[in-house]
């Protein structure tokens, strides 16, 4: 409701209609809906329990380690079905905590979380960052993009590059082929779901991705299937790196489980 009013007002008027709608509507924590003092941030019951991915963790996939096996290991999984993305980086474990701030970030307009978030996220993906990249956005079709009214993606992707400075080719990469909902498919299933669902909007795009370090940004990764669809058609047409950055990753038997 709040971010809905503050988006129909002028760029001038924003602070202070957001100063009276803050007396007005205390802004209230995303996680335990208690009250808080910025509309932007988490309370103190809900940082105590978000999982903050630290070292160490995966090379490749992100995943985090319960003990520290030295550098450039990788987990299990990625030796064993290597994804397509050369690396990903994951701000949260996605768990209760985090699923509550997601899905009041897609679902509940909080699209003011999007600027925390990106912080998370930058100091998440500092050494993928560093090297000046192209950020894309994992796209939605044009037919959930209407359902939904916004891409989260887009928002996170946008986020990153205001924190980092990133380069952001906001809709370069397209997805050609509606697709069903991955949340109710296997790991095989999900695979088969977004096979060739990528691509690039025109020439301009491919030249632009042809021979670059792309990363791709979205909001969880799960089996990693939609992100190394994405990165195979970059690669395909002749991106030199492809890197994932993600807001939250699932860990399949918890923090540190590895």
């Amino acid at each position: 409701m709040k971010s809905q009013i503050l988006s129909r007002l002028g760029t001038w008027s924003k602070e202070a209609a957001k100063g009276a709608l803050d007396l007005a509507m205390p802004p209230h924590c995303p996680v335990t809906r208690e009250e808080i003092n910025s509309s932007a941030a988490l309370g103190p019951r809900a940082w105590t329990a978000a999982h903050f991915i630290e070292a160490p963790y995966c090379t490749r996939c992100g995943v985090p380690f319960a003990a520290d096996y030295g550098e450039e290991v990788e987990c299990p999984s990625c030796i064993a079905d290597p994804p397509d993305f050369d690396r990903a980086r994951a701000a949260l474990v996605y768990d209760e905590a985090s699923h509550s701030m997601i899905v009041g970030f897609k679902h509940g307009d909080r699209t003011e979380l999007a600027g925390m978030f990106g912080r998370w996220m930058v100091r998440a993906g500092r050494d993928m960052l560093a090297t000046s990249p192209i950020l894309a956005p994992v796209p939605l079709h044009p037919q959930r993009l209407r359902a939904r009214r916004f891409n989260q993606s887009a928002l996170l992707a946008q986020a990153v590059a205001k924190e980092s400075g990133a380069y952001l080719s906001l809709d370069g990469l397209i997805r050609r082929r509606a697709t069903p909902p991955q949340k109710d498919l296997s790991a095989e299933g999900r695979k088969r779901n977004v096979s060739g669902a990528f691509g690039v909007r025109n020439d301009k795009a491919h030249a632009q991705f042809q021979g670059a370090h792309i990363v791709l940004v979205d909001d969880v990764l799960t089996t990693g299937a939609t992100l190394s669809a994405a990165a195979r058609a970059l690669k395909r047409l002749g991106a030199a790196r492809v890197d994932a950055l993600v807001l939250a990753r699932v860990v399949k038997s918890g923090v540190g489980a590895i």
